[in-house]
């Protein structure tokens, strides 16, 4: 069975020596999340996942979700015990308001406990997952009637809840969709239409499943300008909170895809189920991004969840499989072979791997503490920075790091060499599982195109000048010190890079767009490598300060400094390749007539 033991004491490094944690004390909250608080929860969070959810992985994806004649589902042995221990923790309400039953404690720390759960069994943690954004969506822009109605028993994990967007005909042209909402005379609607790609949409954990729909009102605008979000339960409920019939929603199948077996993926039909607007009407899709940012950010945790744990393993494999000797001479003469930790392309892929997992764990969580900064702080400033850095990276999060986690379970999948192409090892189920990462919750492309087409012009720049000004000043800071300048000086150089990529932009997309569609992914990318650069300039400032102090630490950030250097020296180069490409234009990808193709 494959290993995996979460990153507990990265990630406190990363909270309270990197990102200054404490100085957000002020925050509602971190108060109450003290360093020993969130040891604590971190190393809890730790053996749930480790002892209880990992176990259901393997076997969950070779059990897979079962359809039955009557439209349930079942879901792998173990799963429901997991679901048990995982709402009996608290975990799915760790973040959520104290007036719905949740402990208010920072998304940042939820941000944590979904990467490790994710590790453990990214199927599983789905389901709480989706039910966390259900309740975002629901605070924000829900009644005080649903939230009465709705929130207590989602925050405490007892009903589970969903997002549905697309149909069979528009992926992600949400302005395509035709499932109609008549009003029903009492203040309620009648929803007809079927949904696809639902996930969690029908299970055994709950009784009741609270789905998020988009939908039009008849007689409503076409395009987006049109859509509506409503509420519309798996089974009503009656005005003393209990279980009523059932609603006209079924599930018609589960999808038969590549990976993530273990969580249902259905199509979900609407045969004039009840629901109830939430928010206003024609404006649901600026409320559903609400829940779709929150998932875009998750899926961009799933990209390195799984990334972490394929490296885990063929880390763990790389220094027990004997073959080949070292280039250098035999390692471990007594045996017949070295293991092949000795060989400088196993360590190359390794370093790649670990390098870049890192980084990307400090660029999430430093993103989820401005999250955090951007809904608490009484400071308008403060907010408005928060904001600016979430819409900027949201993009950035999902489409690199779920790119490279991708590429990276691949990587890990290699090291096992034939083995790892086989069902035992369970390396192919992280490939298989990390892919869908790429295409759902807005496929990478779309992400790019969302970058560069709004992002980056937002606010006249705002955002990116932001982030550019931040990389300066730490390089500024930094100039004379001769233990960073491994760093700083790559670092330096990427962010002219993405400078030049981006007044190119300016310069030849304004008036012939095809240019920002050709260079959108190269630009997306660039951009992550000076963010993650940017993440490694920090940790490797914190990791020579904490060496200083001693405490037994020399050898753990000795480490992170030579991953750190590997980052710098083999990875971070490739800004220079991307600045290139955007230059190319859109000439030559434009050229080809379509029959050509």
């Amino acid at each position: 069975m494959p290993i995996y033991r979460a990153p507990v004491e990265d990630t406190l490094f990363l909270l309270f020596d990197v990102l200054g944690y404490e100085r957000h004390a002020n925050l509602p909250g971190f108060a109450d999340a003290g360093r020993e608080t969130v040891e604590a929860i971190l190393a809890e969070g730790a053996r749930l996942c480790e002892r209880t959810l990992l176990p259901t992985n393997q076997a969950g994806d070779l059990a897979g979700c079962t359809l039955g004649p009557d439209g349930s589902v079942t879901t792998p042995e173990g799963f429901r015990g997991a679901y048990r221990a995982f709402t009996e923790g608290g975990w799915i309400g760790l973040s959520a308001a104290p007036e719905h039953g949740g402990q208010g404690l920072p998304h940042l720390l939820t941000a944590v406990i979904n990467e490790y759960a994710s590790s453990a069994n990214m199927a599983f943690a789905m389901y709480p997952g989706l039910t966390q954004g259900a309740i975002a969506a629901l605070t924000l822009h829900g009644s005080e009637e649903q939230k009465r109605i709705y929130l207590p028993r989602m925050v405490s994990g007892e009903w589970t809840g969903t997002m549905n967007l697309t149909e069979p005909h528009c992926g992600t042209d949400l302005g395509l969709i035709r499932t109609r909402a008549t009003p029903a005379g009492d203040g309620s609607y009648r929803i007809t239409g079927s949904k696809i790609f639902i996930s969690s949409g029908e299970h055994d954990l709950t009784d009741n499943i609270v789905h998020l729909v988009l939908a039009r009102i008849d007689g409503a605008p076409a395009g987006t300008k049109g859509i509506s979000l409503f509420v519309a339960p798996k089974l009503l409920v009656n005005p003393d909170g209990s279980l009523g019939a059932r609603n006209g929603i079924s599930c018609g199948s589960i999808e038969r895809k590549m990976g993530i077996h273990g969580n249902a993926t259905c199509v979900m039909n609407y045969d004039g189920a009840a629901a109830w607007l939430v928010g206003e009407e024609n404006r649901g899709l600026a409320a559903m991004f609400t829940m779709m940012n929150e998932a875009r950010l998750g899926v961009g945790v799933q990209g390195l969840s799984q990334s972490e744990v394929a490296y885990q393993n063929a880390a763990a494999y790389a220094k027990e499989r004997l073959q080949g000797r070292a280039l250098t001479g035999a390692k471990e003469p007594s045996r017949p072979a070295d293991p092949i930790i000795v060989h400088p392309d196993v360590r190359r892929t390794l370093l790649s791997i670990k390098a870049f997992n890192e980084a990307a764990r400090a660029l999430i969580l430093w993103t989820a503490l401005k999250g955090d900064v951007a809904r608490l702080s009484e400071d308008e400033r403060e907010k408005r920075e928060g904001d600016d850095h979430m819409s900027l990276m949201t993009p950035v999060i999902k489409g690199v790091i779920t790119d490279v986690g991708f590429e990276n379970t691949v990587k890990a999948q290699q090291m096992f060499g034939g083995h790892g192409y086989i069902a035992e090892w369970g390396v192919e189920q992280f490939v298989r599982d990390a892919r869908i990462a790429m295409i759902y919750e807005g496929a990478n492309g779309v992400q790019a195109m969302d970058l560069v087409g709004r992002k980056l012009p937002r606010d006249g720049g705002r955002a990116v000048m932001a982030f550019f000004k931040e990389v300066d000043g730490f390089l500024a800071e930094n100039a004379e010190d001769e233990a960073l300048k491994p760093f700083t000086g790559p670092l330096r150089r990427a962010r002219e890079d993405l400078q030049k990529a981006t007044m190119w932009f300016m310069a030849n997309a304004m008036g012939k767009p095809d240019n920002a569609g050709a260079g959108a992914t190269d630009y997306m990318h660039l951009f992550g490598l000076v963010a993650l650069g940017y993440m490694w300039g920090r940790i490797a400032k914190a990791a020579v300060a904490k060496k200083a102090e001693g405490n037994g630490v020399a050898e753990r950030m000795d480490a992170k400094l030579v991953a750190g250097r590997f980052f710098m020296e083999r990875t971070l180069p490739e800004t220079a390749t991307r600045l290139a490409r955007i230059a190319a234009g859109a000439d030559t990808i434009m050229a080809l007539p379509a029959d050509a193709f």
